[in-house]
């Protein structure tokens, strides 16, 4: 049986391997992937942060305008520092001033159906300190702290914002 020769094979040429990175490419590389994330990672920062100032109040700024509120003034009367807790502008939390300096005075608004109250808690050193609580520009109560971790509250009551509403239609 005659065998057939096989065809030449051409010779392919040798390509270069690209696969290998030469030490000053993979450092361009590293570093842009570098940069890359330092920008996605300020982004995201930037975002949190934005998210933080733009939504600083849970209740939307419409929502707090249309809440009814009296003001209330609390004012802390004495010497010497006390620990002071009162009803705010939140209405469903205290806020809280601790070692204030006395006298105290701070007027806030009160959403209607809250009761305001101010906590005053003098310190080891004692003293005496007292509270006064004013709704609407009318006094409303007055209490007074003795001694050695001596304590007080004021407090008062504000309508319900239905009643208010009805009150204020009124001639």
């Amino acid at each position: 049986m005659p065998t057939t020769p096989e065809p030449a094979r051409l010779e392919e040429p040798e390509t270069p391997d690209t696969t290998r990175v030469s030490p000053a490419q993979d450092k361009r590389r590293g570093t842009r992937g570098g940069i890359a994330v330092a920008v996605a990672l300020l982004l995201a920062g930037g975002a949190f942060v934005g998210y933080g100032v733009l939504d600083a109040e849970d209740t939307p700024a419409d929502e707090r305008a249309a809440t009814p509120a009296a003001e209330v003034t609390y004012e802390v009367l004495g010497e010497g520092a006390a620990d002071i807790s009162y009803r705010g502008a939140d209405g469903d939390k205290a806020d809280v001033v601790t070692n204030a300096g006395l006298p105290w005075k701070k007027t806030v608004s009160v959403p209607l159906g809250a009761s305001p109250i101010v906590n005053v808690t003098l310190g080891e050193k004692g003293g005496t300190a007292s509270c006064t609580l004013t709704v609407r520009g009318k006094h409303v109560q007055r209490a007074t702290a003795t001694g050695a971790f001596g304590r007080t509250t004021c407090s008062g009551e504000l309508p319900a914002p239905e009643a208010s509403v009805a009150l204020e239609g009124t001639p």
